[in-house]
């Protein structure tokens, strides 16, 4: 099983803001044992759907070389459940960023109606500290990143297609 929380990219500029769909499916293992009777997305799941598209935010920001971690879950509002069938449409915004990580704010919209609020803090890990190396394998971010189309949507802050930045 993969453990992507967003399908596709919608929309990427650099170091502004991000889009991106979650299609909520019935044959998903997460909804099975969550609410039995109920089936719904796990609201967890939302937030890390909502944290990877802003963690590929930042991450491109710094042209892929710090190694991005979510590191705090701020403020979180959930106004309806995401069901099966449904399609979130996620939208992330990065706020401040500095030398040890940025802030991401994100919403999740269902049939045009909100869905989720959170605000997100992402963290850079020094080389040494707690893991070594790189996050990926080689390649290995490139490839998802072809699988959620994020290099036909993704844009600079001046509106030219993103580098294949060598480190990815």
């Amino acid at each position: 099983m993969r453990w992507f929380w967003v399908d596709r990219f919608t929309e990427f500029v650099s170091g502004s803001h991000a889009s991106g769909i979650k299609n909520v499916a019935l044959d998903e293992e997460v909804l099975d044992g969550y609410s039995l009777g109920f089936p719904v997305l796990p609201p967890t799941l939302i937030i890390e759907g909502l944290a990877q598209v802003g963690g590929i935010l930042v991450h491109e920001h710094f042209q892929f070389t710090k190694r991005v971690v979510l590191a705090k879950v701020g403020t979180v509002k959930y106004h309806a459940p995401a069901k099966p069938g449904d399609t979130l449409n996620y939208h992330v915004r990065l706020g401040r960023t500095q030398g040890l990580g940025a802030i991401v704010s994100g919403t999740s919209h269902c049939n045009g109606e909100l869905q989720a609020e959170v605000d997100l803090m992402f963290a850079f890990l020094e080389e040494g500290h707690l893991v070594d190396g790189p996050l990926f394998n080689p390649g290995d971010l490139r490839a998802m990143l072809r699988l959620m189309n994020f290099f036909h949507v993704a844009v600079t802050a001046e509106g030219k297609p993103i580098p294949y930045y060598k480190n990815l």
